[in-house]
């Protein structure tokens, strides 16, 4: 779930405020109110969101972790032996792992990850469990150019791993333009394994973003908290509720909070006015028939050369390799 409104260098605290300053104010000034959603990855905000992977209406994260563990074998031979992993967005490392315990002679994995305590803290155990294993973390946001740490060692290539659906929180131009960057990232014979939500029943889609529990409104609220934190802003959490609506001509769930009442936000000496009803989108997650990521991916300078589906065919774990001119040319 996890972006234009989404996750190199750890950057000093006060950059990144800095950061998230512009970014917000920006996205506040638009006719359309918009808040980046990389900001919901915060400490706290990860871990609504490991909480909403257990939610029994949120299926991607059991469906994905299905999909991987029941072709597994095929999924080694496909990335094939001695390998350099990379991974965006890389959490707790739980889908990981079964790629780490089955992948032949894989040479080093390089989990990246904007909240870094989560991730440090992950590869602390993966060294624990995996010992023999090179794991060189970066804390860093994805969506930003990526320099990979030095490898002395020799690999036959670099493979990208990007599971969770999170390719998309992108609009599609904007998946183009990242995935680009991750062909020339993986460069020539590099790949891709993707994970890809797939268009389905509107009931079934809200309802996995609208959880009974109101754990997805607590994730999404946390974004408002987290600017009252670090930016001085002066959010009413109280006066906005969480809303995910899908839309079925664009194919993408929006994220929203909607205010309940008029009201002036004060953030960055400057006033930002909201009507009752207004409200500020802060994630989409774009659903795709397979047709239509194999357009997109094959735009962005790859090709589909696997497609593994769940027997509801509601998501999907697809390879992409990445195309030899592109790998030349850059």
């Amino acid at each position: 779930m996890s972006t234009s409104l989404l996750p190199s260098r750890a950057v000093p605290v006060e950059s990144d405020n800095q950061e998230f300053l512009r970014e917000a104010a920006f996205g506040l000034l638009q006719p359309q109110k918009t808040l980046p959603c990389k900001y919901l990855y915060d400490d706290q905000g990860s871990q609504w969101f490991n909480q909403i992977c257990d939610l029994d209406e949120y299926y991607p994260t059991r469906t994905e972790s299905a999909i991987l563990r029941d072709n597994i074998r095929e999924i080694a031979e496909v990335v094939g032996p001695e390998c350099r992993l990379v991974e965006f967005g890389s959490g707790t490392s739980t889908k990981t792992r079964l790629l780490l315990e089955h992948l032949e002679d894989l040479v080093s994995y390089t989990p990246i990850d904007i909240s870094s305590a989560q991730l440090f803290d992950s590869c602390e155990k993966l060294e624990r469990d995996f010992p023999a294993l090179e794991i060189l973390p970066m804390a860093a946001d994805y969506t930003d150019p990526l320099e990979l740490p030095f490898l002395g060692t020799p690999i036959q290539k670099v493979v990208a791993f990007f599971p969770g659906s999170t390719i998309g929180n992108f609009r599609p131009y904007e998946a183009v333009s990242f995935l680009r960057r991750v062909a020339r990232l993986c460069g020539r014979g590099g790949g891709l394994l993707v994970g890809v939500d797939l268009t389905k029943d509107r009931r079934l889609l809200e309802a996995a973003y609208n959880d009974r529990e109101g754990v997805t409104a607590e994730f999404n609220l946390n974004i408002l908290a987290r600017a009252n934190r670090e930016l001085g802003s002066d959010f009413d959490l109280g006066s906005f509720r969480h809303q995910a609506i899908y839309d079925e001509v664009l194919g993408r769930i929006e994220m929203r909070l909607v205010s309940l009442r008029p009201q002036v936000v004060r953030l960055a000496n400057r006033e930002f006015f909201f009507g009752e009803d207004e409200y500020v989108t802060t994630e989409y997650s774009y659903k795709y028939s397979l047709q239509k990521f194999d357009t997109l991916a094959r735009r962005a300078g790859f090709e589909v050369l696997n497609v593994w589906v769940d027997s509801n065919k509601w998501f999907s774990v697809q390879y992409l390799g990445v195309r030899s001119d592109v790998a030349v040319n850059g």
